[in-house]
């Protein structure tokens, strides 16, 4: 068991610059001949191959992208990966969680919220989790208990040493044996990454679990990276290693002894650091190797936020300044995404930033919310409904074009939206956004809101050339809108973002790009013939974007 060092700098986090050295290590543990091994690989043993990812020093060290990118590294080594994320709160799930506070929810196929570190597993990897692979506190204590009420314990004491810290175990195991590509094949190497800082109160149980979990699956198919931080004054200049060596020494305290030790720091980490580093946390000398530098990317759009409520007619009074700067940043764009949220804050805003897209015939994507605001919008200024609003908003309003149907239980906070992958059936050939998809006859995307359009208004606002093209297999709630005699006016009533992939983006942002840089009638002539969704396909064998594509920059988008 080697340990090697790697730097990380510039808040980059580079996988291909480790390839080499991971890729070696690889080699020998994940690529050791076994007899009958039933995998389609030659020379890969079958039996599962465990990383565990862990932090110190900080919280938000990057260990969710060190996780992704290691088994996105894996992944390219033709190994079959999956991921689980462990988060040690107490609560079951992320569902009630205030995104300022945790970052926003992310929503999985069969409903599941989870931490948004899942979404990037799922981008990266490009495959698809279920809620289970979301580990929380508050989950497995829930299970323990629930099998104490059973008698499953048959009268013993339960306590955190065996039963939460084996139920720990047992959760990994059988979630990491879960088929997540199309194919449904169990996979090979499960990457697990283990939320907080070693020596958190509340990652003890799970520190401890894993201490057994190395010696129950054996040492050789057991991989731990610890990704630590190296700052460096601004007073001195010198990079500090004492909080490395206090974290190595307390995560070896506990029982666990890292394999790989990746170090972020502001810039390239010395020569006499990693030195100190080898010989105070027991890496081999000749093993530290690595100049770590950052990825190169080249932006596609650049995206201006705008504060919605800077927008709205109290802001000219109140702050005039903000008014004028946020409305000069609107102007200046060249397509405009209202994402989705939650409560009446800055929505008036986001409805003057709809309107103004519509009259001036700048692209325009609405997601959820904003999909419901564009009807709002359309409702007071071309039917003449002035008061038109959500219930949500306006309770009492005499128009209400987005109302509350529930496909759920009241009652509860968490749980209780309409939540994972929906079918929508297009409704008309004739759709910007079904062309985007490939002509099909219908998508699934994932869901999360609470509120629709209101089904029985439908009518009033087609007549005017506001369709819904995309409904539910009933034909009850309203899925997707286009404007008619616009060039991109669109609203999802679900997040394509959940299921977007660096090298698959969703139609309908992919859209909203193509028209704010003026090329989407030039690719709907063609046929759609680069297909968001199948451009860089497994089977098409292709590593690079079509030339057009990957060429054009998108001035500005902004996002309210």
């Amino acid at each position: 068991m080697c340990t090697r060092l790697f730097s990380l700098y510039n808040s980059c986090f580079c996988a291909v610059e480790i390839v080499q050295q991971l890729s070696h290590r690889a080699g020998r543990a994940f690529y050791t001949k076994y007899p009958n091994t039933s995998s389609d690989h030659p020379g890969v043993i079958g039996r599962m191959k465990y990383i565990l990812v862990t932090g110190g020093v900080i919280s938000g060290i990057g260990k969710g992208i060190i996780a992704s990118s290691v088994g996105t590294i894996l992944k390219s080594c033709g190994l079959r990966v999956t991921a689980i994320k462990i988060d040690p709160y107490i609560n079951i799930d992320a569902g009630t969680f205030s995104p300022y506070e945790h970052g926003e929810v992310f929503v999985l196929d069969d409903g599941g919220e989870v931490d948004l570190d899942l979404g990037n597993y799922e981008r990266f990897l490009d495959i698809r989790l279920t809620k289970d692979n979301n580990l929380t506190t508050g989950k497995i204590y829930q299970s323990v208990i629930n099998k104490e009420r059973r008698g499953d314990y048959l009268g013993k004491t339960v306590q955190v040493v065996p039963h939460i810290t084996d139920a720990i175990q047992e959760w990994v195991m059988r979630q990491a044996q879960v088929p997540v590509d199309d194919d449904g094949v169990e996979p090979q190497v499960c990457v697990i990454e283990l939320g907080g800082t070693v020596g958190d109160i509340e990652s003890m149980p799970f520190i401890e679990a894993f201490r057994q979990f190395q010696f129950k699956v054996k040492r050789e198919n057991f991989c731990n990276i610890h990704v630590s931080l190296v700052p460096q004054p601004s007073a001195t200049g010198e990079q500090k290693t004492k909080p490395t060596q206090n974290s190595v020494r307390e995560l070896r305290g506990l029982g666990l002894s890292p394999d790989l030790i990746m170090c972020r720091c502001s810039t390239p980490l010395e020569n006499s650091v990693k030195e100190k580093i080898s010989m105070f946390c027991h890496v081999e000398p000749e093993q530290v190797s690595l100049d770590h530098t950052g990825l190169k990317t080249t932006e596609a759009a650049e995206i201006t936020y705008v504060d919605s409520a800077d927008l709205e007619a109290s802001a000219l009074q109140e702050e005039p300044v903000r008014y004028h700067e946020a409305w000069q940043k609107l102007c200046s764009a060249n397509g405009i995404l209202v994402p989705g949220g939650f409560g009446v804050r800055g929505t008036e805003g986001k409805i003057q930033a709809i309107s103004w897209a519509r009259k001036q015939k700048k692209p325009f994507l609405g997601v959820c919310l904003g999909m419901q605001l564009a009807v709002c919008e359309f409702a007071r200024n071309m039917l003449d409904w002035k008061d038109a609003n959500s219930t949500e908003f306006d309770p009492e309003t005499k128009h209400p074009v987005v109302i509350d149907m529930p496909e759920h239980n009241p009652g509860q906070m968490g749980g209780t939206m309409r939540l994972g992958k929906r079918r929508t059936i297009f409704k008309t050939q004739n759709s910007i956004l079904r062309k985007l998809y490939g002509d099909v006859d219908y998508v699934e995307e994932r869901h999360r809101h609470r509120f629709e359009v209101n089904p029985e208004l439908k009518q009033h606002f087609e007549e005017k050339g506001f369709r819904f093209v995309g409904q539910d297999v009933e034909g009850e709630r309203m899925e997707v809108i286009e404007l008619d005699d616009h060039p991109y006016f669109v609203g999802v009533q679900y997040h394509p973002e959940f299921t977007s992939r660096p090298i698959k983006p969703s139609p309908p942002y992919f859209g909203l790009l193509l028209a704010a840089a003026g090329r989407l009638p030039g690719y709907l002539q063609k046929g759609c013939r680069l297909s968001p969704r199948e451009t860089y396909s497994d089977q098409s064998g292709s590593s690079s974007p079509d030339s057009e594509i990957a060429d054009f920059k998108l001035p500005s988008l902004t996002q309210d």
